[in-house]
């Protein structure tokens, strides 16, 4: 799976959101000042050539779609984040988690009862 620039992954957060729209319904969502119409229509092109996105055609306009969920790409960008700064370890990355406070020790027992109960 390619790699989302942050642009990229900003449109592609918005379309999750709205699960389908027009290049208008995407543009309303972005904060002031606003992206120009012709930057997230780039955009969206180029996330259709790397197979994130699709569209339907009705008349002039295009009511795009994505075609990953984002629950698959969170999940491949967790393993390549893990395999690429972590050496593939989990328990590193967690434990670098803790050590820059970005999780308590407290949360994680949380964390690891619940996992445990679901079992």
């Amino acid at each position: 799976m390619n790699k989302l620039t942050k642009a990229e992954e900003q449109v592609m957060q918005y379309l999750w959101q709205i699960e389908k729209g027009f290049l208008k319904d995407i543009l309303e969502l972005f904060p002031e000042p606003k992206p120009h119409t012709n930057t997230i229509s780039t955009i969206l092109k180029i996330l259709m050539e790397k197979g994130f996105v699709s569209h339907k055609t009705f008349g002039r306009q295009h009511e795009y779609f994505p075609l990953i969920s984002k629950e698959n790409y969170s999940g491949k960008s967790i393993r390549s984040l893990v395999k690429n700064y972590f050496e593939g370890s989990y328990t590193n990355a967690v434990s670098f988690l803790v050590e820059e406070n970005e999780i308590s020790v407290k949360d994680l027992e949380l964390l690891l009862n619940e996992l445990k109960n679901k079992e």
